[in-house]
């Protein structure tokens, strides 16, 4: 175990760099969830440079922070496509189950075109985007962030004096630091929540962003999970839970947003058929969010 804090987050740099180089190779492949385990790599670079942030330089590192979101937000557009296919794509599996009439304007039968269209749509989608992602790759933009992390793992530009310091010490801060944040946040959406002024679409978004909070936390408390052993990564483990009820959550918000879009371009004035698949999403949505309560349970503790 390192004993200082420049050690320590030298090892972390270090993995979290290879992890988000090894995934490249996949992405030009096209290899199934290879957007999305480049693009978590990304975000979890970035999510450490910004917890770590005070133990490095500055300037250098923003920079690297930039072009990192830069380069998740590529990686997004793919990846928001290749989710929202395989929501339709689930979607059409369950109401192919329902019993063929013949009749082609049977309820169940035009739901079935609709979302195979849907499906389509987004896989179209997800070509054309991750045809941009390979174009970026091979672009200038890419190669000199590829260059950047590689300087970066083979020599962090940390702050001699805070790098020198206690590690347990150090990562505790940071950790303390991130907690605190998304507490906030989290205790500001129970007064939105009571507050009859704030419309649903306003807590929606907040919600998202207690979502990124949980994520940031959940990437601080791994990387800490060697310095700070298992209080650490128990943390980790309950700030990925609530990002994932929340990931859900956003998912359903975004595949309704998607249907909404298909039924005011499907030059129809029926449109009960995106209704109805509408309705599906805003139920999986409700589902989800029964759940943030108990999932973000961990946050409201006063104690820590």
């Amino acid at each position: 175990m390192a004993h200082t804090a420049g050690d320590a987050l030298t090892a972390v740099l270090d993995d979290d760099v290879e992890r988000l180089l090894r995934a490249e190779p996949t992405v030009r492949r096209d290899a199934p969830d290879s957007v999305h385990a480049m693009r978590v790599s990304t975000r979890r670079l970035r999510s450490v440079l910004r917890s770590y942030r005070r133990l490095l330089e500055s300037g250098h590192v923003r920079e690297i922070r930039d072009e990192l979101r830069w380069f998740a937000g590529v990686l997004g557009v793919a990846r928001d496509a290749e989710v929202r296919g395989e929501r339709f794509a689930a979607l059409l599996e369950d109401y192919r189950d329902a019993p063929d009439t013949g009749n082609p304007d049977d309820p169940a039968a035009v739901v079935r075109r609709t979302v195979a269209e849907l499906v389509d749509n987004e896989r179209t989608a997800y070509a054309a985007a991750h045809a941009v992602v390979l174009t970026e790759l091979d672009g200038d933009r890419y190669v000199n962030l590829r260059r950047s992390l590689e300087n970066l793992r083979s020599a962090p530009p940390l702050v001699a004096q805070r790098a020198d310091s206690e590690a347990d010490r150090a990562f505790g801060k940071v950790l303390r630091a991130d907690f605190n944040e998304l507490r906030v946040m989290v205790d500001q959406e129970t007064l939105m929540h009571a507050d009859p002024a704030i419309s649903e679409d306003e807590r929606i978004e907040h919600l998202h962003e207690i979502r990124k909070s949980a994520k940031r936390l959940r990437y601080c408390a791994e990387a800490a999970a060697d310095v700070l052993g298992g209080p650490a990564a128990e943390l980790a483990l309950r700030a990925k839970k609530l990002q994932s009820v929340l990931g859900d959550h956003r998912d359903a918000v975004e595949a309704m947003a998607a249907i909404r879009t298909a039924a005011e371009h499907s030059g129809t004035p029926d449109t009960s058929p995106f209704d109805r698949l509408y309705e599906s999403e805003a139920n999986a949505a409700r589902k989800a969010l029964e759940q943030y309560s108990a999932a973000a349970d961990f946050v409201r503790q006063r104690d820590r």
